[in-house]
């Protein structure tokens, strides 16, 4: 059984990792100091300090279905709690959006009407936030082919979430005094190559070895 599994991953993990690096948990048990504040999906294909080869302590992750950062000022927001205690209590100065190719989030998007009797609180959950992104899609790009608006959708919606992201007070006046960096990226599962957007030419581009950063305005994504 799965479970049977993962308790003996447990048990390996502290039996080997966690005995080769214990003065490392030992250091974090006194505090945390991360370096990014990185939302991505819940998606189980995505690890974050695995695609970025970080150590326990480097990250501060938020992860929901679509990689949705809502609005300022909604109600019962966990993710607006996060992000204000990552920019305030912890200091963090980069904040990564990362959408993944083959993203069932977008894939339901697209086709929304489809949720609502299946999955009413997906339905609900991107309905509120995704919109944006679903109508830009559809009414710009609807006779793309499904591969191609897929993949647009999944960057579009990384650039409402950073816009999403500005609308925080704490976030608008840390850009303002030039003490925090956004960065939007698409993680793809098949070839493990991240690619950053540019704001200069409208497009993600594969990150080679350098971090994009995103300014204050977006343009969108420019279709190839």
């Amino acid at each position: 059984m799965p479970i049977k599994r993962i308790i003996a991953g447990l048990n390996e993990f502290h039996d080997n990792y966690f005995m080769a690096h214990r003065d490392l948990f030992e250091h974090l048990s006194h505090g945390q100091n991360p370096e990014v504040l990185f939302i991505t999906c819940s998606d189980s294909r995505i690890d974050p300090f695995l695609i970025t080869q970080s150590q326990p302590g480097d990250l501060f992750v938020i992860r929901n279905v679509g990689n949705i950062v809502p609005p300022y000022g909604t109600l019962n927001n966990g993710e607006g709690a996060g992000i204000e205690y990552a920019i305030q209590a912890l200091g963090i100065k980069d904040i990564v959006v990362c959408g993944h190719s083959h993203c069932g989030a977008m894939k339901g998007l697209l086709q929304i009407g489809n949720l609502a009797q299946q999955m009413p609180l997906v339905y609900d959950w991107l309905k509120h936030y995704a919109e944006p992104t679903r109508r830009l899609v559809l009414d710009n790009y609807k006779d793309y082919p499904p591969d191609k608006l897929l993949k647009i959708a999944i960057e579009q919606n990384v650039l409402t979430q950073i816009e999403n992201l500005e609308t925080h007070p704490i976030i608008r006046s840390k850009l303002h005094s030039g003490q925090l960096t956004l960065h939007a990226w698409r993680y793809e599962i098949e070839s493990g190559e991240v690619f950053a957007y540019d704001a200069d030419t409208g497009q993600f581009k594969p990150m080679e070895n350098r971090a994009l950063p995103i300014p204050t305005r977006l343009i969108g994504v420019h279709s190839e």
